[in-house]
């Protein structure tokens, strides 16, 4: 199978449990105001591979990772907008290498993802950017239903999901868009972590190289207490949250 990646890194704690291999696959059809990886938009941002070139590539820190108890997660962009390589490479890391394997997505393409995929996935890192609707589409450009009814397709599938929002002062910070998704990610049964992640500007630069503008230039980061209290409201509705 042919696509196109941005890029592969190793990573520890943020891209699933323990040390992964990670593959950045090109394309995104969201819009997020907050994107810290923009020059992943568009499919002609990555270069072409094949599955043999990326599984080779991970082949070679096997070791390293099974030690460390981690695996490999294929991220993007967005990886459902090229679902024939995110498939292969999932199968692949499972099947070939013997590892725990990761899918990270915003869930908007989770119809691209067939059952063969699902099967090959131990874990979805979901993004709920926010329960609001108009919001949602405030902040991505896009609607928000398409990732609901693949988060409920997790769940019937009894997929382990660990779930992230990101926290941005003035825009997804509301006292009811927080509520929302906490009591969403609660009714599922199978979310067995969230990720409140603090809006941050380091992707800033890699807009102003793009010749774009950033749209979040004048937010402000949360505070240690605001992201504290996000936290917590995850944490009422009995969720693990970090």
């Amino acid at each position: 199978m042919d696509g196109r990646l941005h890029s592969w890194d190793l990573s520890t704690g943020v891209d699933g449990p323990g040390t992964r291999f990670v593959a950045f696959l090109a394309g995104c059809p969201l819009r997020c105001q907050y994107c810290h990886n923009p020059d992943t938009r568009y499919l002609a941002d990555g270069r072409p591979v094949t599955a043999d070139e990326v599984v080779r590539e991970a082949a070679a820190y096997t070791a390293f990772i099974r030690a460390s108890g981690g695996g490999a997660t294929v991220s993007g962009g967005e990886p459902l907008l090229q679902p024939g390589l995110t498939g292969e490479l999932l199968h692949r890391f499972k099947h070939e290498l013997g590892l725990h394997t990761a899918l990270d997505t915003s869930g908007y393409l989770g119809a691209r993802a067939d059952d063969a995929l699902l099967a090959d996935t131990d874990l979805v890192l979901l993004d709920i950017k926010s329960w609001d609707r108009a919001l949602y589409r405030r902040v991505t450009g896009r609607g928000l239903s398409p990732t609901l009814d693949f988060a409920r397709r997790l769940a019937g599938l009894g997929t382990e999901v660990h779930v992230r929002f990101v926290l941005v002062p003035g825009l997804t910070d509301p006292a009811a868009n927080v509520e929302g998704v906490a009591a969403f990610a609660a009714s599922l049964g199978n979310v067995t972590r969230v990720d409140v992640l603090p809006f941050h500007k380091l992707g800033a630069a890699k807009w102003s190289a793009l010749g774009l503008d950033f749209p979040l230039a004048g937010t402000p980061v949360p505070t240690a207490d605001q992201t504290a209290a996000a936290r917590a409201v995850f944490t009422a509705h009995g969720l693990y949250t970090v």
